[in-house]
C-alpha cells in the first residue's frame, strides 16, 4: 500500500520573494524558449530558473541558484503539513470545473499492485535530465500528479474546512486556471488524511519520468531518509473536477509516394471513411468502435475514420489484455504507426517521425503549414479505462492522456536532505 506522509516542505517566503504569481511556472516539459524567457523575467526567484536551467553547465547553475535562494530566505523550510490545492479552470471542452488536490510526500517503491502504478510508457531522454537536476538541487522541484481511490472523499473532507480560511497563496496561469493553496498542520486533520490514504493504490497520471527518477535517486543514495520519498499532488478518482483529454498524433515521415500509397490503402482496408468539416476532426468522446479524425498535408481534406471491426484490433493486440485492445492510442499505434508508417519502438521513444499535439487547433495548423505530413485526431480516454489498463499490468503508449489543468511548479518543494551513499 502507498505510504503517504505530511510534507516537510521548502516553500517560497512571499514576503521576501514576492507573490506566487511571479514565482511559479508550468511543468518544464510544456515550456518553450519564449515562455521560459518571459517567466524568468517575472522574478529573479521564478522557479523556471532552476527547473529548466540554462548556462554552460545548467545543472550546476540550478544548484547554485537554489542554494542562493535558501541563503536569501526567499525559500524557507517548514514543518510537517499537508497542502490543499484548489484549481478553478475552464477545460479545452469549455466546461468550468474545480479540481482538488493534496500535496504530500509519498514513499518511493517499485511499481506494483496495491502500491503505485504507471499508466504510460516513458521516453528515456527526460529521465536522465530530471535525474541530473535532482542530484544538483537535492530536491523535488515539481510534483508528480497521482490519483487515488476514495469513494467517500474522506481525505479531502478532512482538509476542506481549512480551505475556508485565507489561502497561503494564489496564482492564475496562462490558461486562466486559478490555483489557491492552503497549508494545513492540524494534527487531527493530518491523521485523518493518513488514515483515508492508508489502503490506497496510487495511479500516476502525470510525471512518470519524475517518479522513475526518484526511484533511481533513492537507490543511488541508499539507506533511509527523506530521499526515499517523492513530492506528489494527489487527486481522488471521484473528484468532480478530474478530466482527461486526448493527445493527437502527427506523422512527419510520410514523404515518399510509395509510403503515402501504403498508408492510404491500409486506412481504406481497416476503416470506414467519411468526409467531415475540418471543425469536426476531433470525434466525440465515447466507448464504441475506434473513431479518429484524419487529415493530410497533400489533400487537406478532413475525414472521420471508424474501425470496421473490433476483431481487427483484438487479433493485432491479442497478446494484450482486453482493456488495452480497446484503447484508441494502442490500436492506432499497432495498426498504422508501426504498420504502413513503419515506425519502431525506438522511433516512438525518440519521436523520430512522430509528433504530438494537445489541441485541435495546433494539430490542424501543423498539417496545413507542412510541419506534419498527416494527423490523427483522437478521443479522450475515460478515467475508468486508464484504471482498468493500469490494473491489468500494462502501460499505455506515450502521451495517451492529457490531464488538465497541469499542477504548477513552485507551489512547494520536497527537500531530499544531504546524504552520503551508504
Amino acid at each position: 500500500m502507498a505510504d503517504v506522509q505530511p510534507l516537510e516542505a521548502l516553500h517560497y517566503d512571499q514576503a521576501k520573494a514576492g507573490p506566487l504569481q511571479q514565482l511559479v511556472a508550468p511543468p518544464y516539459d510544456v515550456i518553450d524558449p519564449e515562455q521560459r524567457a518571459e517567466l524568468a523575467a517575472r522574478s529573479p526567484y521564478n522557479v523556471v530558473r532552476v527547473d529548466l536551467p540554462e548556462g554552460d553547465d545548467p545543472y550546476a547553475e540550478a544548484a547554485r541558484l537554489f542554494e542562493q535562494w535558501q541563503a536569501d530566505d526567499a525559500v524557507i523550510p517548514d514543518g510537517p503539513a499537508f497542502w490543499a490545492l484548489v484549481q478553478d479552470y475552464t477545460g479545452p471542452d469549455g466546461r468550468t470545473l474545480t479540481r482538488r488536490g493534496i500535496f504530500a510526500r509519498v514513499r518511493v517503491t517499485e511499481y506494483g499492485a496495491g502500491k503505485i502504478r504507471p499508466h504510460e510508457r516513458t521516453h528515456p531522454g527526460p529521465r536522465e535530465d530530471r535525474l541530473r537536476l535532482t542530484r544538483a538541487t537535492n530536491a523535488n522541484l515539481s510534483p508528480i500528479f497521482s490519483l487515488y481511490d476514495d469513494p467517500g472523499r474522506r481525505a479531502w473532507k478532512a482538509l476542506e474546512a481549512h480551505t475556508q480560511a485565507e489561502p497561503f497563496g494564489e496564482t492564475t496561469d496562462d490558461d486562466g486556471t486559478v490555483n489557491r493553496l492552503w497549508r494545513i498542520d492540524d494534527p487531527a486533520s493530518l491523521e485523518a488524511v493518513r488514515e483515508a490514504m492508508a489502503g490506497s493504490e496510487l495511479l500516476i497520471a502525470d510525471g512518470h519520468h519524475r517518479y522513475e527518477t526518484a526511484r533511481v535517486y533513492a537507490d543511488e543514495i541508499g539507506g533511509e531518509g527523506p530521499h526515499r520519498y517523492v513530492l506528489m499532488c494527489l487527486v481522488a478518482l471521484q473528484d468532480e473536477g478530474l478530466t482527461v483529454f486526448p493527445t493527437h498524433r502527427l506523422l512527419t515521415n510520410v514523404k515518399d509516394s510509395d509510403m503515402q500509397v501504403r498508408l492510404g490503402s491500409r486506412l481504406r482496408e481497416l476503416f470506414d471513411i467519411e468526409p467531415v468539416d475540418q471543425s469536426e476532426l476531433r470525434p466525440p468522446d465515447g466507448t464504441g468502435p475506434l473513431q479518429m479524425g484524419y487529415i493530410d498535408a497533400h489533400h487537406k481534406s478532413a475525414y472521420r475514420l471508424t474501425l470496421k471491426d473490433q476483431a481487427i484490433a483484438d487479433e493485432t493486440l491479442k497478446e494484450f489484455p482486453k482493456p488495452y485492445r480497446h484503447l484508441d492510442t494502442a490500436i492506432l499505434e499497432a495498426l498504422i504507426i508501426k504498420g504502413p508508417a513503419g515506425l519502431t519502438d525506438d522511433d516512438i521513444d525518440h519521436k523520430h517521425g512522430l509528433d504530438y499535439s494537445r489541441t485541435d487547433e495546433e494539430a490542424l495548423e501543423m498539417v496545413l503549414d507542412g510541419r506534419a505530413d498527416c494527423a490523427f485526431f483522437l478521443r479522450s480516454s475515460p478515467v475508468q479505462q486508464v484504471r482498468d489498463i493500469a490494473a491489468a499490468g500494462v502501460n499505455m503508449p506515450p502521451k495517451s492522456t492529457f490531464f488538465f489543468p497541469k499542477v504548477p511548479t513552485g507551489l512547494v518543494f520536497n527537500p531530499l536532505g544531504v546524504h552520503s551513499k551508504s
